[in-house]
């Protein structure tokens, strides 16, 4: 049996620099194609990485490849990954799995038909600050979770983003955007999700854009812009979630869960690396002692700040799934499950009304600082 797993990439955008730049950091997977639906765009990125540039037709007949990364748009993933797995090649894709329940039912059915693995991002879950959290949790050192907070707010994406437009229509949002972030850490510390309910809204009809170059257009705001969600967990945790792009300014923190003896504090789920703090009875929060894990490392820095970065991880662990024929962190059967919780939360605020989930998971096994090691190429290095 190979040792190593070919990787073709769909998508060249941004996020593609990230996936090739960081894949090498770990061991059983290999980039060795790019395409795009602009062959310039895909040309492009190959030669600044050195891989083999192809179209989308001929990347899914490169034997070569076993898993391909979907990084296309949110609209066209479930189409794209329909067709990886059709072509008989595990998927890998960027969030979220699909915009609807039954779409990612669809795929966990060919999925299991063929025989091959679905999984993907986010993976940020993974990350040394993420997993120390998971540990306290499982130690019970804040005692059993009750409840929780957990809030995504911003001013939105038109100040800065070139074409903010999809982030306002149906299938943007910031559930949907970043909402698998923290969605996904949730079930990673909680577990399953049995009901939601929602209040949904917009604070502005439009919005101008900010940067160049279309700077003074206006944009239609055709999807909700503040979410204020209740999730009700299967272990009997309750978190109030709150989803935001109206908001200039605020003092919460990203995520709080609340024990019978304490509290947790934790950094930004979009991130792998940040403090964690806990307060007892006392409810003076202090920092966990820091641990040894390799994914809480800063090895980038970003406008003067170090953060850990370690994307692909979880792509290197479906990797070692396939290969060792163990649980997938990021399997389709979580990523569903997130799915349904964004979408119902979704459906709630539209019908102001309780939803019940159509699916469950389990939680996924804690990555611990050696099972993090044991994914690294050269965990010295990285």
């Amino acid at each position: 049996m190979t040792k190593t797993l070919g990787v073709g990439i769909i998508g060249c955008g941004n996020i593609s620099t990230t996936y090739l730049t960081l894949a090498p950091l770990f061991k059983g997977i290999e980039i060795r194609a790019v395409a795009d639906l602009n062959m310039e765009t895909a040309s492009a990125r190959a030669k600044d990485y050195g891989v083999t540039a192809q179209s989308v037709a001929e990347l899914l007949r490169n034997d070569d490849i076993q898993i391909v990364v979907n990084l296309t748009v949110p609209a066209a993933h479930f189409k794209v990954s329909r067709a990886i797995l059709e072509s008989g090649k595990h998927v890998y894709t960027e969030k979220p799995l699909t915009l609807s329940i039954a779409e990612a039912r669809q795929l966990q059915r060919i999925a299991r038909a063929k025989r091959l693995q679905v999984a993907g991002a986010p993976d940020t879950f993974l990350g040394g600050s993420h997993q120390l959290a998971r540990k306290a949790v499982d130690d019970g050192l804040v005692g059993k979770i009750a409840g929780g907070t957990a809030h995504i707010m911003s001013r939105g994406m038109e100040h800065w983003h070139p074409n903010p437009d999809f982030f306002f229509k149906p299938g943007g949002g910031p559930v949907l955007d970043m909402g698998p972030y923290y969605i996904t850490n949730l079930v990673n510390l909680l577990g399953p999700v049995k009901r939601v309910a929602a209040l949904a809204g917009m604070a502005r009809r439009q919005r101008i854009i900010e940067s160049a170059p279309r700077k003074g257009e206006k944009i239609a705001v055709k999807t909700p812009t503040t979410i204020h969600a209740l999730l009700d967990f299967a272990s009997g945790a309750m978190v109030t979630l709150s989803a935001s792009w109206d908001v200039y300014a605020h003092r919460h923190q990203h995520m709080e869960l609340y024990g019978t003896t304490g509290a947790l504090f934790l950094p930004d789920p979009d991130f792998f690396g940040g403090e964690v703090l806990a307060a007892g009875p006392d409810g003076e929060a202090k920092p966990l002692p820091a641990w040894d894990h390799p994914f809480g490392v800063p090895n980038q820095t970003h406008s003067g700040v170090a953060l850990a970065n370690y994307r692909a991880a979880g792509l290197a662990d479906m990797a070692q799934g396939i290969l060792r024929r163990r649980d997938i962190r990021c399997s389709i059967d979580r990523m569903a499950h997130v799915v349904d919780i964004m979408v119902s939360i979704l459906k709630s605020g539209e019908s102001r009304k309780f939803v019940t989930l159509a699916t469950t998971c389990t939680r996924p096994k804690p990555l611990g600082p050696a099972e993090a090691r044991a994914l690294l190429r050269q965990p010295d290095k990285a």
